[in-house]
């Protein structure tokens, strides 16, 4: 199995660890930012942290595994080809998470839920959400990088949640954010930055 250490060296390695001023998805600032695409652009990188992550629920009789687009969509796929499971996805429609494309959770599946990056814990918990109302049972959640601090909650014990890499990475609202009270230059990065 692969330590934190050796997960966050090859996090590093690939420049997924950035540091600077940052704008999260959430809103909130950070001084460190975790561009998960600068590893998942390496199939055999991806590979190796998904089969990580397949292994750390291989005995959960794991049937579905499930993630949210955009980077839930490659963790999903490989974990559930290293689990030999189905793999799927959920997408926002009209600001809801939801089951589109044919995709059905049968009542009583056994179901995965991965993800990527986890700061607050929102798109997994819609997640979470999605599977409960088709009536899974949600077995566990992979993590790639849990950046809450252990602050995220999505309704899902404690033990059943596995992160590849837990850091602790302080968040600031706008307001209260000492980067922007020096003037550190915002350095602006993710989907909806990178230009």
């Amino acid at each position: 199995m692969m330590t934190e250490q050796e997960v966050k060296q090859l996090l590093i390695d690939t420049q997924a660890i950035l540091e600077g001023h940052f704008l999260l998805t959430s809103g909130l600032h950070s001084p460190m930012y975790v561009e998960k695409f600068n590893v998942l652009q390496h199939p055999k990188y991806t590979e190796k942290l998904c089969k990580e992550l397949a292994e750390r629920f291989r005995d959960q009789n794991v049937e579905l595994v499930i993630g949210p687009m955009t980077g839930g969509i490659l963790l999903a796929h490989e974990v559930g080809k290293a689990l030999g499971t189905r793999a799927i996805f959920t997408e926002r429609e009209k600001g809801v998470m939801t089951l589109r494309r044919g995709f059905k959770i049968e009542p009583g599946t056994r179901v995965l839920i991965v993800e990527d990056i986890v700061t607050t814990g929102g798109s997994v918990q819609e997640v979470v959400n999605v599977v409960n109302q088709s009536g899974g049972e949600i077995v566990g959640v992979g993590l790639l990088v849990n950046r809450s601090g252990g602050k995220a909650e999505f309704g899902v014990p404690h033990e059943k949640v596995q992160a590849l890499l837990n850091l602790e990475v302080p968040t600031y609202k706008p307001e209260e954010c000492p980067l922007c009270k020096d003037g550190v230059a915002m350095t602006e990065r993710g989907s909806k930055h990178i230009k």
